[in-house]
């Protein structure tokens, strides 16, 4: 059943993306229910309705994304060919969220870069997360954060003076079609975020704000 906003009751919440605006009842879908903040308009899906940690573990691992895979390598190049074309080789890099198999991570290193891995539930390794990055990687990511404002503060201090962060994660853009967004029913994701949200958050964070083509954000940190 998909429920009106007036189903879903009000809320004094207030978005983990920006910290700032409030979030208000957006929609609900089945069982699963959603709020908008008025500020970045971002989407977030309601705390009661995520999965349990080993849930969210299961759904990662059903995710087969081969490091060898053409169509997997084409699809990871949207972020990483304009993300070379910015940086060095013998840059040193993070790739943070890799999951199970870090195929951009191999790809970065086959063009030249220094790669470190990170991920909460298969790299979780505190020392990546102890020193700075030339740039860092974050596909298919940004969508599974609790608390994706401390994220992005996180990575902000992660990064050199200068260094670029590469985020890809596909954009929301039509209400309409949000019930049956393929992004959406995919249980993990708890977040969508606009082409907006990212400009405020680089507002915030002082980032110098690119995006080469839908669905992929690159954010320098000035020098």
């Amino acid at each position: 059943m998909i429920q009106s906003a007036e189903m879903l009751g009000s809320t004094n919440a207030v978005c983990p993306v920006c910290e700032t605006g409030p979030l208000t009842p957006f929609r609900g879908v089945g069982t699963q229910r959603y709020l908008r903040c008025g500020l970045c308009e971002a989407t977030v899906m309601a705390p009661e309705c995520r999965l349990s940690e080993s849930g969210e573990r299961a759904v990662y691992e059903l995710h087969n994304n081969e490091a060898g895979d053409p169509g997997y390598r084409r699809f990871l190049s949207k972020l990483a060919a304009p993300l070379l074309a910015q940086i060095q080789a013998g840059a040193e890099g993070l790739d943070f969220g890799c999951g199970p198999g870090p195929a951009l991570a191999g790809m970065l290193e086959e063009a030249g870069m220094s790669m470190a891995l990170y991920d909460p539930f298969f790299y979780p390794e505190d020392a990546a997360l102890n020193r700075q990055y030339d740039f860092i990687t974050c596909t298919e990511v940004v969508e599974h954060l609790y608390r994706p404002a401390e994220v992005f503060r996180t990575l902000d201090r992660l990064l050199r003076p200068g260094g670029w962060l590469g985020i890809m994660t596909c954009f929301q853009t039509d209400d309409a079609r949000f019930d049956n967004w393929h992004y959406r029913r995919d249980p993990s994701h708890v977040v969508f975020y606009r082409e907006q949200t990212f400009r405020w958050l680089a507002d915030r964070l002082g980032w110098q704000l690119h995006i080469p083509v839908k669905d992929v954000v690159l954010a320098r940190k000035p020098a």
